[in-house]
């Protein structure tokens, strides 16, 4: 049975495509959550006063790919140590977060983020807040499969 995970690396075109190309990965979809406004959109969003986050929410199969493969990507697709940015993306909207679906997840998130810290890889504190997942919002279907769309390897042109 499928499973769905929900992380928040800044920009969610790049996120997205990661993961979908995970083997094991059903579906990918950007969205926000971890806000206050319901339904927000894309510009709602981004004039940080939601308190959303740009986010994937992935749906795996966990008898190809584990949730703690999909956490390993996710430390490896984003610098985890950055504040309310990545990149040249900067606002609330943009911070590093995992949005978990059970205490299972919780707990392996949370085990992922002691490891990442202890393993000395880098300098500065994991910044990535680990929270109970929130009401999705599907986001405008242009940023769906943004840049497969049109043809991008990533969204930082």
């Amino acid at each position: 049975m499928a499973e769905m995970a929900t992380f928040g690396a800044g920009c969610f075109w790049g996120i997205e495509a990661a993961f979908r190309g995970i083997p094991g990965v059903l579906d990918a979809v950007v969205g926000y959550t971890g806000g206050h406004t319901e339904n927000p959109t894309y510009k709602d969003v981004c004039s940080d006063e939601t308190g959303h986050a740009e986010v994937v929410q992935v749906t795996f199969d966990p008898a190809k790919v584990s949730y703690d493969q999909l956490l390993e990507a996710f430390w490896q697709m984003h610098d985890p140590t950055q504040v309310n940015r990545q990149g040249p993306d900067f606002g609330t909207q943009y911070r590093t977060a995992i949005f978990f679906h059970s205490p299972e997840q919780e707990a392996a998130a949370k085990k992922s983020k002691t490891a990442l810290e202890a393993s000395g890889k880098f300098r500065r504190p994991i910044a990535t807040e680990i929270t109970a997942a929130r009401p999705f919002y599907r986001a405008e279907e242009y940023h769906q499969r943004y840049l497969e769309k049109r043809g991008a390897a990533s969204c930082h042109f």
